[in-house]
């Protein structure tokens, strides 16, 4: 008569067996996919930031047409210059704020975005006609909309007033709702909208409605998310906090005073 401790034992033996090969290919597979997956991620972010500059590419060519027209730059977000310590290429503003030597806490009274904590170095991505004349300015900005964070590229004017496009790249907002930031309709009202008013102060805003043409403030005016108030709020504060004194306020001054380091 068998034994059912033998029995138990050996089923026991083929779990444990099982579970180790699979947890092996899983591994393999996760390593040997690595490199892939940034290579696609650094695709995402290319593609992102020349559709926010107006720039077209073919799918094909994306990163030839990236490197020819796009200047990666990082700046010190309290004195808007640009800095050297690390290279722009490489450097993640989303993975700084995790490291103790970038991270910096927002004050909870002026963190309407509520990012909680910011890395002090922030990119700039600065996009560049053939004639080799800076045509924009792209920065990163994110915040909490109604169910996630938000993260969008803002390209702007050489002005640095001027508006010329908004790409939201990662959100998890309601579709058709909050998730509207995509809609192509909605993004294209951005083009020539002022940021700030005559005395640099952050003046872009994000009603709770439609902006009206007859308006005399429908130059900082963008069209609420319909159906979508707590959405539409979190857009609006995530501009007031990155357009602001303690996101790209101090660059976006330099440019509009003209300073020359900054192209």
């Amino acid at each position: 008569m068998s034994n059912p401790n033998d029995s138990f034992s050996k089923t026991m033996l083929v779990v444990v067996a099982s579970c180790l090969v699979c947890a092996l290919v899983v591994s393999v597979a996760a390593v040997s996919l690595r490199p892939r997956q940034l290579e696609q991620r650094a695709l995402d972010k290319q593609r992102n930031i020349l559709a926010a500059a107006g720039i077209a590419a073919p799918e094909g060519r994306i990163p030839e047409v990236y490197h020819k027209y796009i200047d990666a730059k990082v700046i010190d977000l309290a004195t808007g210059n640009f800095v050297d310590e690390v290279d722009p290429n490489t450097f993640d503003q989303r993975k700084a704020v995790k490291l103790k030597e970038f991270a910096q806490p927002v004050p909870p009274e002026v963190d309407i975005a509520g990012v909680r904590a910011i890395s002090r170095l922030a990119s700039v991505y600065i996009a560049h006609d053939d004639a080799g004349a800076v045509s924009t300015y792209v920065i990163p900005i994110h915040g909490q909309g109604l169910w996630s964070t938000m993260y969008a590229f803002l390209a702007i004017q050489p002005d640095g007033v001027t508006a010329k496009s908004v790409v939201y790249y990662d959100q998890g907002e309601t579709p058709g709702l909050g998730g509207e930031v995509v809609n192509p309709l909605w993004i294209a009202q951005w083009d020539g909208k002022k940021l700030f008013n005559d005395q640099g102060e952050v003046a872009l805003t994000v009603l709770k409605s439609t902006a009206d043409p007859s308006d005399p403030n429908f130059a900082y005016q963008i069209d609420g998310l319909a159906g979508a108030t707590l959405t539409s709020k979190g857009v609006h504060n995530s501009f007031v906090f990155w357009l602001g004194e303690y996101g790209f306020g101090p660059f976006l001054a330099k440019l509009r005073q003209g300073a020359n380091n900054h192209g």
